[in-house]
């Protein structure tokens, strides 16, 4: 009638009978061992995805670390020894770059490129601020990728390659960072830059704020030669970027304006208060 369900086709066969068309299906046939290997193929490419997304998730948390390891500098007596530290964390970053390098040996890096792209951006973010801090300039991803070939350094690796013609190529993993990963580990630097100016001028540095906002307004520029023609997590980045360089120009304004009337030990006061109202007013609008 009306309104009834409609009764499907093999509805219409008798439940036993489609339990020994189940059961005379040959598991030796070539469709069935098709099928197999498919199986077998997607289990294995499904299981590395999941170890090259944990993999990510240490080496973002790792880099996060000597991130804010970094952020101590400005305030440590010695700064050397954080940045002898910070070496030594990343140096732990890279041995589990080389674990995924490992992971997509003979593999398409874009078939996975999901699950390793967070990582590789904190990794870009924690390296280019070190970089920063030593040289006062930005890396390059040229020399971000000469850091990321590795070589067998324990025996059990050696012993474990098999000897064949290739022994070579088997002993050297590498892995390149994408020029888009580039970017955007590049895009999230301009924050922390944003928070070491703050930080140093708390601690009585005012010349670091003007050297910031001249650097900031040139990764800026950069950005800006990109425009709509980069991909979209680029272009939502610079809106961050900028966001970024406003509060270091205002600090830079304040202190050329009102520098000498306010006392060192309140000039970061001041510039947190700005930095408040800069981010209501941009909420607002």
């Amino acid at each position: 009638g009306s309104g009834g369900f409609r009764k499907r086709k093999h509805d219409n066969f008798p439940h036993g009978q489609r339990r020994e068309e189940k059961e005379n299906v040959n598991p030796s046939s070539p469709l069935m061992t098709s099928f197999k290997s498919f199986q077998l193929e997607l289990d294995t490419r499904h299981d590395k995805y999941e170890r090259l997304v944990k993999l990510s998730r240490d080496i973002t948390i790792e880099s996060k670390r000597t991130i804010f390891l970094l952020h101590r500098f400005t305030s440590a007596p010695n700064g050397e020894e954080i940045l002898n530290e910070s070496e030594i964390k990343l140096d732990a970053v890279r041995r589990k770059i080389k674990q995924v390098a490992q992971e997509l040996v003979g593999e398409d890096m874009y078939q996975f490129h999901r699950a390793i792209s967070p990582g590789l951006q904190e990794y870009v973010e924690a390296v280019s601020f070190q970089y920063f801090i030593k040289t006062r300039s930005l890396i390059s991803v040229e020399e971000i990728n000469k850091q990321l070939i590795f070589t067998a350094e324990d025996r059990e690796e050696t012993t474990n390659m098999t000897s064949n013609s290739h022994d070579k190529q088997q002993h050297t993993w590498s892995l390149k960072v994408t020029p888009v990963d580039y970017l955007l580990g590049v895009a999230d630097l301009t924050g922390e830059l944003m928070r070491l100016c703050i930080s140093s001028v708390g601690n009585g540095d005012i010349d670091t704020p003007f050297e910031l906002s001249q650097f900031l307004r040139q990764i800026y520029d950069g950005f800006t030669f990109i425009g709509n023609t980069g991909p979209y997590e680029v272009s939502k980045k610079l809106y961050t970027l900028k966001q970024s360089l406003a509060k270091v120009e205002n600090a830079c304004y304040t202190l050329k304006v009102r520098g000498s009337e306010i006392p060192k030990h309140m000039l970061a006061d001041v510039f947190s208060t700005k930095t408040e109202l800069i981010d209501q007013e941009e909420g607002l609008s």
